[in-house]
């Protein structure tokens, strides 16, 4: 005759939550490694957007470039982390007016509410883009590549100057804003 243990309900209990413990940090450890990521933003070029020090949550999976998507991408050129506000993607023919501030994609004006100042400081853009007839820099964003801006235009290190950002150096589109110092959290425009 077999003799049956008895079974410790406090034991099975902690058993229990140590279980559900290291499931959801195993899926924690998925979602950050598959599906989310988190950025931090390092200085002032999406103001007034995006601010020094805001924790942001972007998503890589099944992401296709879009204009006016927020993207975090690991640029070779800037070699650093940048994040930009995407305002063309291949194919597209952007048109860049000094005077006005003016900026048009494939000849329509481009509604940019999240940009406060519409001025732009002709320093910060490659000369070799430049058309004297009309007085305007223009572009044509070649095939995997996008065109990138600040929303903070005259701080901006951008494709105004180290040109287009190749599609396969985004690590991901901005889709919230965990923290910040300076705006509120949530989904990010």
């Amino acid at each position: 005759m077999s003799k049956k243990r008895k079974r410790n309900p406090a034991l099975e209990t902690f058993l229990d939550w140590v279980e559900s413990i290291v499931f959801a940090v195993f899926g924690v450890i998925f979602l950050f490694t598959f599906v989310f990521r988190i950025a931090i933003v390092h200085g002032i070029s999406m103001n007034d957007t995006l601010y020094e020090g805001d924790v942001l949550v972007i998503s890589h999976l099944f992401y296709t470039p879009e204009p006016g998507d927020i993207v975090v991408a690991d640029s070779d050129v800037m070699d650093d982390i940048i994040i930009k506000r995407i305002i063309a993607v291949s194919g597209q023919n952007v048109s860049i007016d000094c005077e006005n501030g003016a900026v048009y994609v494939d000849g329509d004006l481009v509604d940019e509410p999240y940009v406060s100042v519409r001025s732009f400081d002709r320093g910060s853009f490659d000369s070799k883009y430049y058309n004297e007839s009309t007085d305007r820099y223009d572009y044509q964003v070649p095939f995997g590549n996008v065109f990138v801006m600040g929303d903070n235009r005259d701080h901006s290190t951008d494709s105004r100057a180290f040109g287009f950002l190749p599609k396969e150096e985004i690590v991901g589109r901005v889709i919230f804003r965990a923290y910040s110092k300076t705006a509120a959290a949530g989904k990010v425009k």
